[in-house]
C-alpha cells in the first residue's frame, strides 16, 4: 500500500509538472520580445500608416505598474502589438487594468482596448487589424464580441429592449457577419468588470470552433462555428495570432500565458 501511495504521488506530481510545462508564457517581463507591432498612421486619418514594428513615440512598452513588470499600450495611435506565434486549441488567461490617459478621438468614450484572436492576414486589409475575432475589453462592455473583417460565428442570442443583439444561453441561434442585417457585433450577458484602476482576469477558451469570452470568472460570451469567407467560400478559422489593440486609451497587461486544451473547462456554464 505504502508503495501504492508513492507511485500515486510521483504519477500525480509527474502530470502536474507535465501540464505545468505545456503552458507558454506570452510576455518574459523584460521585453517585447516573441511580439511584432503595427500602428495606422494615427487616429484613423488619411495616409500612409506608420507600419510594422515602427514605434517612434512608444505606444508599446515594458514598464512596472503596481510592483510587477507589465505591458503598457498607451492608446496614443491605433494599432497592435501581436503575437508571432499562432495558437490552436487552448486557453489564454491576462491581466489587465486601465490607464488615466485617453486620446482624441475617443476622449468622451469609454476607455477601448480589445483581444483579437485567431488573427489571419495582413495588417490594414479592412479594419486595420488583422482579420479576427474580438473579446472585447473596453469599459463596461468587456466579453462583447465584434467580428474584424470578413469573419462569422454562431452565437446564441436575442434582441434586448434596446432591439440589439445579445449573448444569452440557450437562446435561439443567430449568425454574426459584417455588412448583413443582423451585423457584426453581440453584446455580453453580463457585466463582471471591475472599477477602473483594479486589475481584471480575461480567460479566452477556443477549441475547434467554439470560443468562451470568461471576465473575472464569469461566462459571457460563446461564439460557435467560428469561421471566415475565403474566395467566396465559408472556411474554418479555428487558429491565428493573437492581438492587443491599442486605440485610444492606456491599458497595462501582465501575467499572459497560453496552454493548450483538449476540452472545455466544466462547471464555468452552469
Amino acid at each position: 500500500m505504502k508503495l501504492f501511495a508513492v507511485m500515486l504521488f510521483l504519477l500525480v506530481a509527474g502530470g502536474l509538472k507535465a501540464q505545468t510545462k505545456s503552458s507558454k508564457t506570452l510576455f518574459n517581463g523584460k521585453d517585447l520580445t516573441g511580439w511584432e507591432t503595427y500602428l495606422d498612421a494615427g487616429q484613423r486619418v488619411k495616409g500612409s500608416p506608420i507600419g510594422l514594428n515602427k514605434d517612434p513615440n512608444q505606444v508599446f512598452s515594458v514598464v512596472i505598474e503596481d510592483g510587477k513588470p507589465a505591458i503598457r499600450i498607451s492608446g496614443e495611435t491605433f494599432g497592435a502589438i501581436t503575437t508571432l506565434d499562432t495558437f490552436e486549441n487552448y486557453h489564454l488567461r491576462l491581466h489587465f487594468k486601465w490607464g488615466k490617459k485617453k486620446w482624441p478621438p475617443k476622449l468622451s468614450q469609454p476607455r477601448d482596448s480589445g483581444l483579437l484572436f485567431h488573427s489571419v492576414g495582413d495588417y490594414g486589409s479592412s479594419f486595420l487589424w488583422k482579420e479576427s475575432f474580438e473579446f472585447q475589453i473596453q469599459e463596461g462592455d468587456c466579453g462583447d464580441y465584434w467580428g474584424v473583417s470578413d469573419v462569422l460565428a454562431n452565437i446564441e442570442s436575442e434582441k434586448n429592449e434596446k432591439g440589439i443583439y445579445a449573448y444569452r444561453m440557450d437562446a435561439p441561434i443567430v449568425t454574426f457577419k459584417d455588412k448583413t442585417p443582423v451585423g457584426r457585433s453581440c453584446l455580453k450577458s453580463i457585466d463582471n468588470e471591475l472599477k477602473s484602476g483594479e486589475w481584471n482576469t480575461i480567460d479566452l477558451y477556443c477549441l475547434g470552433g467554439t470560443a468562451m469570452h470568461v471576465i473575472n470568472g464569469k461566462v459571457n460570451m460563446v461564439l460557435n462555428n467560428t469561421r471566415h469567407v475565403v474566395g467566396g467560400r465559408e472556411e474554418p478559422l479555428t487558429k491565428g495570432q493573437i492581438q492587443l489593440q491599442s486605440e485610444g486609451a492606456e491599458i497595462f497587461y501582465r501575467d499572459l500565458t497560453v496552454e493548450p486544451i483538449t476540452e472545455m473547462p466544466k462547471g464555468l456554464l452552469k
